[in-house]
């Protein structure tokens, strides 16, 4: 295994990624935005939402490609390294990002469709899910091979490890998948969120693989949170670009990517709380719309637009729900810390 712990033998190569990732983020924001603008790539409003998100029709989406290459270069320089020490998992770094992209690549197409169409609606509901279930069929069955991954459910906190029949286990990991990933897309909703909200779970991830001595997954964690950094000075309020599907279905490939890699899926349901609201908020207001014919729980979902419609900024938007991410990744640290106690 790595050894990220001791005399911190890969943390100097942790933060050269970052820095690497940063500077390809900011230096390839600042020509493929004006690229998606000369190609009227703009971004499509949804009419029944915000009636001032209106006037951000037009405003370039697929500016998730922006993290998504910055990442790109930061795991092909991890791979480098990881190789040039002798680790024999260099590999890693890559692959992870290559199962985010593929989710990624889903986005894409669904993102291509919308601004194509110029509607807000790209692939049916039914594609996505097939593709996403494949990808995530495909993925888990490699981490498996690849002896990353077992049937065991490891739970935070008190350390135990729940074993599991490799096929429930595998039909279960990739449903979950699928729904992590489309939590994170569902969080994608106003200027920033989404990336305050992934960029504290990304470093949460370099931390654990610090912790479980995982050099691949601490690697592609620090690349991506420092490609999300260098993307949100271009997607801070107010928004010059928006990541689209192509970002945040790429993100949410991303998180399970990490999760899986350490062997530890549960953990985002401490540090992904935040998707899983956002979700379970649009469940909840179709269900009770459906059963109370017409009426509704939140002024509007997902959650982060009941807040909006009640009153709240984008910016403070951004601001609380990444401070919750903060604080909860700060406790599923401490979780997995305390684990070892046991």
């Amino acid at each position: 295994m790595f050894t990220l712990s001791g005399e911190g033998k890969w943390l100097p190569a942790i933060f050269a990624v970052a820095a690497v990732s940063l500077i390809t983020a900011l230096a390839f924001g600042k020509f493929f935005i004006p690229y998606l603008r000369r190609k009227s790539f703009g971004q499509s409003i949804r009419e029944e939402g915000p009636k001032w998100h209106m006037s951000k029709q037009g405003t370039p989406t697929m500016g998730g490609f922006i993290f998504v290459a910055a990442s790109f270069v930061g795991c092909v320089v991890s791979s480098a390294l990881m190789m040039a020490s002798t680790e024999n998992m260099w590999w890693l770094p890559l692959f992870l990002w290559v199962f985010s992209l593929g989710f990624g690549i889903i986005g894409f197409i669904d993102d291509f469709v919308k601004v194509a169409k110029k509607r807000n609606l790209g692939l049916t509901a039914i594609q996505k899910l097939i593709l996403q279930l494949v990808m995530s069929l495909v993925f888990v069955s490699l981490l498996r091979y690849a002896g990353i991954l077992t049937a065991n459910v490891f739970i935070p906190f008190v350390g135990v490890s729940i074993p599991i029949h490799w096929v429930v286990y595998l039909v279960l990991s990739v449903i979950a998948i699928s729904g992590a990933v489309n939590a994170v897309n569902f969080a994608d909703g106003v200027d920033g969120l989404l990336s305050c909200v992934t960029l504290p779970v990304a470093v949460f991830f370099v931390a654990v693989g610090i912790l479980r001595d995982n050099a691949g997954v601490s690697l592609f964690a620090a690349g991506l949170a420092a490609g999300l950094l260098g993307f949100l000075f271009y997607n801070f309020n107010p928004a010059k670009v928006f990541m689209g599907d192509t970002g945040s279905l790429f993100l949410g490939g991303a998180v399970c990517a990490l999760a899986f890699a350490l062997d530890m899926p549960a953990i985002f349901f401490i540090v992904g709380f935040v998707y899983i609201v956002e979700i379970l908020s649009v469940v909840l207001q179709v269900t009770y719309f459906k059963l109370t014919h017409g009426k509704r729980i939140f002024r509007m979902s997902p959650i982060h637009h009941h807040f909006e419609m009640g009153g709240w900024s984008e910016k403070k938007i951004c601001a609380v729900f990444g401070s919750i991410t903060t604080l909860l990744c700060i406790i599923g640290y401490i979780g997995i810390m305390g684990s070892y106690a046991f």
